[in-house]
This record gives C-alpha cells, structure tokens and sequence, in this order.
C-alpha cells in the first residue's frame, strides 16, 4: 500500500514539472497584422494545473501580443488556438514563442519563428 501511494505522489510530481511544450507554429500576414496558429502539449489535469497561455516575444524578450487560454485541455492533446491581428514592429524578421502553466509559469524554453 505504502508502495502504491509513493508511486502516485511520484508520478503527479513527474506531471507537474513538465512545462508545456511548443510543437508547431504558423505565421503569416493577415490583413493589418500577423496570425499566429500554436500547437501546444502539456499534461493538463484540470484547473489546478494546465497550459493556461502563449505569447509573442521579440528577440530581446519583450511582449508584442498573448493569448489566454480560458480552461484546461485535459481530453484534447495537443491542442491549437490562434491569436490574429498582432502587429509586428516594422523590419522585424524573428520572433519567439513561449508558452505558460498553471502552477509553474513560463517555461524558458522559446521557439523561434521567421517572418520572411
């Protein structure tokens, strides 16, 4: 019994420290602006603890847009949400991805998207 309790503490320790995980990303101008369509995985359990949002980053760090992610994606993994009309500074040929959860925050890890 004792085993069988150590091994779901285990486990549920494993869960949450896996950040959400970035697998795809499509850019591309539209209309006045930038659409940008984020495949994201991540362990979702529910409202304790999912992939709560992501965010457009220049390559200095600095916000240009975010998406909320408004519940948990528990039954649909991974999952894709968009985010259109984000206005890129003029000349800017890069920028990142970064994705954020419940309890954990952002995770470090960004991914690099080409505008050109």
């Amino acid at each position: 019994m004792k085993y069988a309790i150590l091994v779901l503490i285990l486990s549920a320790m494993t869960a949450f420290a896996e950040p959400p995980r970035i697998d795809n990303v499509k850019a591309r101008k539209s209309g006045d602006g930038w659409r940008f369509d984020v495949t994201i995985s991540h362990p979702d359990t529910g409202w304790d603890h999912y992939a709560d949002a992501w965010r457009v980053l220049d390559m200095q760090g600095n916000q240009i847009a975010i998406r909320i992610l408004a519940h948990p994606h528990v039954q649909e993994q991974p999952f894709t949400r968009s985010l259109s009309g984000v206005r890129i500074p003029e000349g800017t040929a890069q920028v990142q991805i970064q994705a954020r959860d419940l309890p954990g925050g952002w995770n470090p890890q960004t991914v690099i998207v080409n505008l050109r």
